[in-house]
């Protein structure tokens, strides 16, 4: 590490854009991750395909997500316990290996045609694996960069996801047009062994000595305990579950293609796109920006805007102003984003990041869930333009909220504080 640390030196008062990436495990960690993304996001839009045409039953779709969501629910907190008390590395190398074998799981039943309900015992593993993943992966970046490159971390991270979430569906459809939904699986076994590899040749900066203390409820809530105790972190989580719970203008985007904008499946294709390329322009600029001098007051205008954008979206019967409007909205999520997790990392002692990572990615995680179907139950009882205006409206009152019941979110200057 000493040669890392020498590269990322910089004349002091100058702010270095690529500050973390001048770290070779940093590189490692965040291009192992881009390729795990995007692969997963080629087996989603695969698997879909898949089981759709074998089985022509939108049920047999909402199985797959219940798959993957109840592991989440069951062991996210646990795997939280498990990334405090072990090393971290070796987690997400264990995680990696379970994502290969449920792939190629997939990819042998695809090729022979088994049954259904094997797909959903491989989708239960990767759901699994996606459970001790996240809580690891994000507390690991504490481990491979210092921290005063904490930030510029969180920002190049968002990046790589963002650009994976782009890239990974577009190129499994046309993967699966061209080679068939096998090969898809079979590709994201591929990146999930890539990945394994780039994480052994990481090294790893020891963090905080660990206590092997025995996995019981109090130790299993204490990352819970630990948000109660920091307003400023409850804040920054409670504004972006709430802006992704009623904000989910996405999860009608397909009624708004027919019915409002009248752009069919063309141009529902764009309406879904433009979000992920809002958050990708976003992350870039991010990154290459100083550090936040008014962190708090940035993230409530984000969110607050976020609320505004999503109201002019449900208004707008004009397609290139839908389009904008979803763009923004990407765009201010991406900056929620970088300010929460760089706050998680930052003012979270290095023995608790395990659990309150995992807290952290259960609440935000469910939330799109609970989005989507909030917004669909919305729109069946009063109309899609009711459902996404109101839930805009409900995000500008929650950063009123906010920000009257924590000061500290107000005050917030440097992330670094």
């Amino acid at each position: 590490m000493a040669e890392a640390e020498r590269e990322s030196s910089s004349p002091e008062g100058e702010h270095d854009p690529y500050l973390a990436l001048r770290y070779p495990s940093f590189r490692l960690l965040a291009g192992g991750g881009f390729i795990g993304s995007f692969g997963q996001q080629m087996l989603t839009v695969a698997l879909g395909w898949e089981l759709y045409v074998r089985t022509g039953s939108a049920l047999a779709l909402g199985f797959v997500g219940l798959a993957q969501v109840l592991p989440l629910f069951v062991l996210t907190l646990p795997a939280g316990h498990v990334a405090d008390r072990y090393s971290r590395k070796q987690i997400v190398l264990l995680a990696e290996i379970a994502v290969t074998a449920g792939s190629l799981g997939l990819a042998a039943l695809s090729a022979t045609r088994g049954p259904l309900p094997l797909f959903y015992v491989c989708l239960v593993l990767l759901g699994s694996a996606q459970a001790f993943t996240s809580p690891a992966q994000s507390a690991l970046i504490a481990n491979v960069v210092p921290p005063n490159a904490f930030e510029s971390a969180t920002k190049w991270r968002s990046s790589t996801w963002q650009l994976s979430a782009v890239l990974g569906p577009a190129a499994g459809g046309f993967l699966v047009g061209t080679a068939g939904a096998t090969v898809v699986f079979a590709l994201n076994a591929a990146a999930g062994i890539l990945y394994a590899l780039f994480l052994l040749a990481m090294r790893v900066r020891p963090g905080e000595a660990r206590r092997r203390e025995p996995a019981t409820v109090s130790t299993l809530l204490e990352g819970i305990r630990f948000l109660g105790r920091t307003p400023v972190l409850l804040a920054a989580i409670t504004l972006d579950l709430f802006a992704v719970l009623l904000g989910g203008a996405v999860a009608l985007l397909p009624i708004y293609a027919r019915s409002i904008l009248h752009v069919g499946a063309f141009g529902l294709g764009w309406l879904q796109a433009s979000s992920s390329v809002g958050a990708v322009l976003m992350a870039l600029v991010l990154a290459h920006r100083p550090a936040f001098r008014h962190a708090g007051l940035i993230l409530l205008i984000a969110v607050a805007g976020f609320g505004a954008a999503t109201i002019v979206f449900g208004l707008s019967t004009w397609f290139p102003l839908s389009l904008l409007m979803l763009f923004t909205l990407g765009a201010l999520d991406n900056i929620s984003v970088v300010i929460r997790s760089t706050l998680v990392l930052v003012r979270t002692p290095d023995q608790m990041r395990g659990r309150v990572g995992a807290v952290n990615s259960l609440f935000i995680g469910t939330s799109n869930q609970l989005g989507g179907f909030e917004s669909g139950l919305a729109a069946q009882l009063f109309g899609p333009v009711i459902a996404v205006v109101a839930g805009g409206v409900g995000t500008i009152l929650v950063v009123l909220a906010v920000a009257a019941l924590w000061p500290q979110m107000r005050n917030l200057g440097s992330l670094s504080e």
